[in-house]
């Protein structure tokens, strides 16, 4: 098949638009999530769950994601986590964040195309003509195929390996105005949770000193109980940090999380101040939640909790208020957000991970 000159300049102009566009919108996606736990993935410790895949529920039916910044060690005595799931928390080559290995294999096959319409190469059969591109589609839809199947057959194998000591809770039962087992005090609860059946947790080590990986110490077998109170406090914090990180206030931060998880709120202000920029969160509803697992471990309870939300997530230039990012449109997030409190005390934010 032969084309025209105009076509093949239309092709080629498509090509440099594409080319353009493709790293333009991941940016601008990155950009948009610059609240607390968005900028940076996801963050901090869950003792030593850390590295352990948190049950699905009926909010986020998927496993969040792995840890990028933790201060927890991976394989260190008290961790219930291979090495291996430590390493991929970390994001290698092939698992940056906000980038898959599915992801960056699609960015990259369908870049060497573009390249080759602009430059008249070849991408393995080349690009010269309409077949070739279609080639190069199924190239790439066999890539795509073989590598998920590898995924696949991967994760059932780490499953097979570590279900045993990271097995949760199954099954979400939820409750809102007029369900549950108790409607009138979910009614005066007003609250967005679910409840989900807890199972003691089998004893495994961990670190004595949560979120900081060191001494080693082990699970309690004694069942934490959550009731409506803590899940008032779960949506209370929720709306506090949004609020103190859009203030930059890392004194109240400090108060309302660990000193992990608030080093990092600390490190990515400093980051939006040295852009000029200032990131603003307000209007935060919790939509949805529901408990995913809640644990012992020594003086600590900790409880991680799957939260839908909605809010207004805004950048703007430091001093003139300039719209860098977002918009005054309420978006929606879900993430799990674990909760840490020690002898009974106050429960304070330890991880949020993206869901």
């Amino acid at each position: 098949m032969t084309f025209t000159f105009s076509m093949r300049g239309a092709i080629k102009t498509l090509a440099v638009v594409l080319s353009l566009a493709m790293p333009l919108a991941m940016a601008v996606s990155t950009a948009v999530d610059a609240r607390p736990g968005g900028k940076g993935g996801s963050m901090g410790s869950r003792g030593s769950k850390t590295f352990a895949p948190t049950p699905g529920t009926a909010t986020a039916p998927n496993a969040a994601q792995p840890m990028n910044r933790t201060m927890q060690q991976p394989g260190a005595p008290g961790m219930a986590g291979p090495a291996a799931a430590g390493a991929a928390a970390k994001g290698g080559f092939f698992n940056r964040p906000g980038m898959g290995m599915l992801g960056g294999l699609a960015a990259g096959f369908l870049g060497a195309g573009l390249l080759g319409m602009l430059f008249g190469g070849g991408f393995l059969s080349g690009l010269g003509s309409m077949m070739s591109i279609i080639g190069l589609l199924v190239q790439v839809a066999l890539i795509v195929i073989v590598v998920r199947l590898a995924m696949k057959w991967w994760q059932r194998r780490n499953q097979g390996q570590t279900a045993s000591a990271y097995a949760g809770p199954s099954g979400s039962q939820q409750y809102g105005a007029g369900n549950g087992p108790d409607a009138n005090q979910t009614a005066q609860t007003n609250h967005a949770y679910g409840a989900q059946p807890q199972e003691a947790p089998q004893a495994a080590p961990r670190s004595a000193l949560g979120g900081f990986g060191f001494g080693a110490s082990r699970q309690d077998e004694r069942p934490v109980e959550i009731g409506p109170k803590d899940y008032e406090d779960f949506e209370r914090l929720l709306g506090e940090v949004q609020a103190a990180w859009s203030n930059e206030d890392t004194d109240a931060l400090g108060k309302l999380a660990t000193p992990e998880m608030t080093s990092y709120f600390a490190k990515d202000l400093a980051e939006n101040k040295a852009a000029n920029d200032i990131n603003k969160v307000s209007d935060v509803k919790l939509l949805q939640g529901d408990l995913a697992e809640a644990w012992r471990e020594g003086n600590d309870e900790y409880a991680s909790v799957a939260m839908r939300f909605s809010l207004v997530d805004k950048t703007l230039e430091r001093g003139t208020n300039r719209l860098v990012a977002g918009s005054e449109t309420p978006t929606e997030a879900t993430e799990v957000w674990t909760f840490i409190r020690t002898n009974g005390g106050n429960w304070e934010v330890s991880a949020i991970q993206q869901a």
